[in-house]
């Protein structure tokens, strides 16, 4: 549709431009909003009439006598008060829509595109928080490489900060362990840290005086070199790998791990500092509350500052943030030196280090970059913003981009079914947040094994006769589509509040009823080869030479086929419009409903029952083209195509 729509516009531009001013960009095509009335509408007559004053129907005639025959395009009249309804030449499109490869060629638009997203702090395990974090950035990674971007994907470690601070406190002055007595402990991890965490934070803040041991342990890890700096660097490349086995379980993977122990061994913010001191982007301050500070006046409220270094020299978080935005962008003539972290399916996972590499891959220097944050954070997002446009780099502040999102609750059924007791306080709210200090919340393995395992008695249910085996990988197939379309459905400044009987559902609005709408597809054809010999294959490979018989149709089919082929045309835009606007609930909107004009057609019109050949060929075309843009559309949400359920 992208394609025939630029078409059209290229030649009515080109048509009319001699007797109207116009750009391309006027010549807009949107769809009718009813098949009855054609399937493409221009409404540009109605805005050259308003700026000439006149009749905008007598435009519509006049531009109508324009544009004249349009390839594609069967007939073009006028309607309403001055739009020009176009009627596609249906049978055309389809016949180009099955000689289509399926796969689309788009020429990118940035050099390189840099998308941040998970960063979750390695002092504990991973919460039901973070995975909606990182289903929207792996989501958005997958649309851009799509439509042809090169992207690179990263995973912030913030190895130094309080948080694992805090941990490396708990192990070192309050559990009294050593890295021998960690390796020796039972179970995972990641929970254990979850655990100390919140006992060690509860602890500092009924004893206050420990603040001081506990700012020399943070002292230590910021310099490196000793014992506390070794634990530190034990605890979060441990927990790390814990994060990253968690997110491989729903499909999401990194190219690159910058730690800011490398941020802070290397000098960026030296080197950052130079810069905004430079070019007057900071200040130092001599008097008042913030005293021996460099501040930075903020645009929205000239009487206000932020704080980028404090008093006693430390960095605050924001100003970390703005050197590090500066090597995305290649702003700081700067680079990380980088080793194998991991290796998996024949890729290498890197992560930064101080240590000088000689093979070194690059990473940063991107044309884009986007914060995967949540809304919380959308003040720091615009200092680190502010912060390049003070120095100059208007182009790279623009497109510095704040993917914001609410967060993840879970509801009071669920919190029972994960063996969760809530406190009185809790009792009477409708759902509860995640707070890993207090260690409330609900740990995002554990959320997945439940998902696994109520998957799994349904997957056992409606097959016996499975092998174990295969019957735990569709589970685990339908516990991640489940997760990944929940977390995408819903528009991502709102809350969520999940539930599990509403995830896991094979009917509605569900990750599961789109994986179900899938394997029924591809049930047709494997029953189609049972029985003929005829592959899909053979059916895609005859598309090329096959006229499509349109009149052999009934009025109803003739509507609902087309119906449902060019809402699936629609596909690409769709993909367009979820990425400029950030909102990929427009995307899994458009992939339910896809679903469900399938259903409807495959059970108003039986395809392998049908005994006329040429309209059994016909239904299986059109099953064939839009199974196509459903796996496409399924693929790019992360939602994996079981061969049964």
């Amino acid at each position: 549709m992208i394609e025939l729509k630029d078409r059209l516009k290229r030649t009515i531009f080109e048509r009319v431009r001699e007797k109207y001013p116009l750009v391309l960009s006027d010549i807009e095509i949107a769809p009718t909003p009813n098949a009855k009335m054609g399937d493409l509408a221009l409404a540009f007559p109605l805005h050259l009439a308003k700026k000439a004053k006149t009749n905008p129907r007598q435009i519509a005639q006049d531009v109508l006598g324009l544009i004249g025959p349009l390839e594609g395009v069967t007939k073009s009249e006028i309607a309403g008060a001055g739009f020009i309804n176009l009627f596609l030449d249906r049978k055309s499109f389809f016949r180009n829509r099955l000689r289509a490869s399926g796969t689309r060629a788009f020429a990118a638009e940035e050099a390189k595109i840099i998308i941040e997203h998970t960063n979750i702090n390695p002092n504990k395990a991973a919460h039901i928080g973070h995975l909606r974090n990182a289903v929207l950035g792996d989501t958005l990674a997958r649309c851009l490489r799509y439509r042809g971007e090169n992207v690179e994907v990263q995973n912030y470690i913030d190895d130094t900060g309080v948080q694992v601070v805090d941990v490396v406190f708990g192990i070192l002055e309050f559990e009294k362990k050593d890295i021998t007595d960690l390796e020796a402990l039972e179970g995972k991890f990641d929970y254990y840290c979850w655990d100390l965490y919140a006992r060690i934070s509860g602890y500092l803040t009924a004893h206050p005086e420990a603040q001081a041991r506990k700012a020399e342990i943070m002292k230590g890890i910021e310099h490196g070199g000793d014992a506390g700096a070794e634990m530190a660097r034990y605890v979060s490349r441990r927990i790390v790998r814990a994060h990253l086995a968690t997110m491989r379980r729903i499909g999401i993977g990194y190219d690159v791990l910058p730690c800011e122990s490398s941020i802070l061994h290397l000098k960026f913010w030296d080197k950052a500092s130079s810069l905004l001191k430079e070019r007057g982007a900071i200040y130092f301050v001599n008097e008042g509350d913030n005293k021996g500070c460099w501040v930075m006046k903020l645009e929205e409220d000239e009487e206000r500052e932020k704080i980028i270094v404090r008093s006693d020299g430390t960095v605050t978080y924001v100003g970390k943030d703005i050197a590090y935005q500066l090597w995305k962008f290649g702003l700081l003539e700067k680079d990380f030196y980088y080793e194998p972290f991991l290796e998996e399916d024949g890729k290498t996972l890197w992560i930064s280090t101080a240590e000088p590499r000689p093979d070194s891959p690059h990473f940063g220097g991107g044309s884009r970059v986007y914060n995967v944050i949540d809304t919380r954070q959308a003040y720091l997002q615009k200092v680190v913003t502010q912060g390049l446009r003070s120095l100059k780099f208007a182009a790279q502040a623009e497109k510095s981009i704040h993917f914001s999102y609410e967060m993840v609750a879970l509801s009071p059924k669920s919190l029972k079914e994960l063996g969760y007791q809530a406190s009185e306080e809790e009792k009477d709210r409708a759902f509860l947040e995640v707070s890993g200090r207090k260690g409330l919340g609900v740990k995002a393995d554990d959320l997945l094994d439940r998902l696994e395992e109520k998957a799994l008695t349904e997957v056992e249910k409606r097959n016996p006769a499975l092998e174990p085996g295969a019957k735990k990988t569709i589970a685990r197939e339908i516990a991640t589509a489940a997760l990944r379309y929940f977390m995408l459905k819903f528009a991502r400044n709102s809350l969520i509040v999940f539930d599990f009987e509403e995830a896991l559902s094979f009917e509605g609005e569900t990750g599961p009823y789109l994986q179900y709408t899938c394997v029924r597809l591809r049930s047709i054809f494997r029953k189609l080869e049972e029985r003929t010999g005829m592959t899909e294959d053979r059916v895609r490979e005859s598309a090329g030479s096959w006229d499509v018989p349109l009149d052999i149709l009934s009025a109803g089919e003739g509507a609902d086929f087309w119906d449902l082929v060019f809402y699936a045309s629609t596909f690409e835009e769709e993909v367009r419009h979820a990425v400029n606007s950030l909102e990929f609930s427009y995307l899994a909107k458009f992939t339910f409903n896809l679903c469900q004009k399938l259903n409807a057609y495959y059970h108003h019109y039986p395809i392998l029952a049908e005994e006329n050949p040429d309209l059994r060929m016909f239904r299986l075309m059109v099953i064939h083209d839009v199974k196509k843009t459903l796996e496409t559309a399924l693929t790019l949400m992360g939602v994996s195509l079981p061969e049964r359920m």
